[in-house]
């Protein structure tokens, strides 16, 4: 019995970012480690002791929403969805068409997804009476009887404005499972095509947090750098001086294709996408355990389904979000995972420049790990300036780095202990 297997490549990427919409201007951003980062413009943040986050910058993405019977439905995090992903698949030069349709799947990563603070302010003044709510004026006002406006508040919008934009009629699913979202939701194109269920997945995710609420929740939970004077260096994974991540925004999407599909076509491939692994670590909602126990699991999980090696990895993306905590247990875990290899594994968060993309992160970090390889460039870690010494990896620092790279990894590693790994291999390499 053969034991082949139906590989997936990726053939098409759209980024809309805090350091660039596109994925040219992106990319560049983070190799010339330009930083995102810098004062809330979208509310006014005054009142909080976080006034700092990394935001999209202006409104280039809207050129790449669509129609508006689409966007109607859609709110600022939704935009970019559409935005990234109109661009993968210009980028991969493929669309579903009416014969295929059912083979393309959809998996997209979101957070939480609500109705806009602006709404709820504009709620509030239009169904108060005498400083109290009142029912019958919040049927009344034109949020509360606005049927697209409850659309726009479900975690399932976006993946339902896909598919209605694109025509995709095969499997389609929404994941929420935090920071992991973006990354699992690849992992699970990557499983679609490779068991036969689909020959294309629009796969990806989105999100944007930089709100009153949103704000709140973190600054709650003293997970968000106060560096407020110092918006550019506030983001530093892995320095000892670290404490705590810094809220972005975006969305990240891939195009994959079962590879031979891909080759027939005479399409540009990345990479391939080549494992992916998912754990859960029951410890606590924030942090990971110090031992790295799950994302040992996940990133162990993903090499076993690309077939590889742990002493054949170049390249790590870290989920390296800039918290004390977790910045160590990933270190921790790639002790154990690489052993004696770690110090030969070029390490980068790209978190140091464009923030916390939370559901968004993942899809965006493995569009950086397609485009190391296909570039043959790491991104560098920004702001390490003091190594805590007990995240001993081989860092990217000072600048980017030419490389012959064959073999990269992302990790997300989500709250609520959602753990997610994938593994890409170079598309020039001939595994079967």
């Amino acid at each position: 019995m053969s034991d082949r297997r139906r590989r997936v490549a990726i053939t098409g990427i759209g980024l809309v970012t805090p350091v660039g919409t596109g994925v040219v201007e992106t990319w560049q951003s983070l190799v010339d480690a330009r930083s995102g980062v810098a004062p809330i413009t979208l509310f006014d943040a005054s009142g909080f002791p976080v006034r700092i986050a990394a935001e999209v910058k202006g409104d280039a993405y809207l050129n790449l929403t669509g129609h508006r019977r689409v966007t109607k439905a859609a709110g600022r995090a939704h935009l970019f969805a559409l935005a990234a992903a109109e661009e993968a698949m210009r980028d991969a030069g493929i669309r579903p068409e009416p014969a295929h349709a059912h083979r393309w799947g959809c998996a997209v990563g979101t957070g939480m997804v609500s109705v806009p603070y602006d709404e709820l302010e504009a709620l509030q003044r239009e169904a108060t009476r005498d400083g109290e709510l009142d029912t019958d004026l919040l049927l009344d006002s034109w949020i509360g009887s606005d049927p697209i406006a409850f659309c726009r508040s479900q975690a399932a919008q976006g993946v339902s404005l896909l598919a209605q934009r694109y025509g995709i009629e095969g499997y389609t699913t929404s994941v929420h499972t935090a920071c992991a979202s973006g990354g699992q939701a690849v992992g699970t194109g990557l499983k679609l095509i490779r068991r036969g269920d689909c020959d294309w997945v629009l796969a990806g995710g989105f999100d944007s947090m930089i709100s009153p609420l949103g704000l709140s929740g973190f600054c709650l939970l003293n997970a968000v750098s106060d560096d407020n004077d110092s918006p550019q260096q506030a983001s530093r994974p892995f320095d000892a001086t670290r404490n705590g991540f810094v809220l972005g925004e975006g969305a990240g999407f891939l195009v994959l294709e079962e590879w031979e599909t891909a080759l027939k076509r005479g399409a540009t491939i990345y990479s391939e996408l080549a494992g992916e692994g998912n754990s859960l670590s029951s410890y606590r909602i924030t942090d990971s355990h110090p031992s790295g126990d799950g994302p040992i699991q996940a990133m162990q999980q993903a090499l076993e389904c690309a077939r590889l090696r742990p002493d054949e990895v170049d390249y790590l993306n870290a989920h390296g979000t800039s918290t004390p905590m977790n910045d160590r247990s990933e270190a921790a875990a790639a002790h154990v995972v690489f052993g004696d290899h770690v110090a030969n594994v070029a390490v980068s968060s790209t978190k140091s420049t464009m923030g916390h993309l939370i559901a968004a992160a993942g899809a965006v970090e493995a569009a950086v790990c397609a485009l190391a390889l296909h570039h043959r460039t790491i991104p560098i870690n920004a702001n390490l300036n003091q190594r805590d010494p007990e995240c001993d990896l081989n860092f990217v620092c000072g600048q980017a780095i030419k490389r012959d790279l064959h073999v990269a990894m992302s990790n997300s590693l989500g709250f609520g202990g959602s753990n997610s790994c994938l593994v890409f291999r170079r598309a020039e390499d001939d595994h079967r």
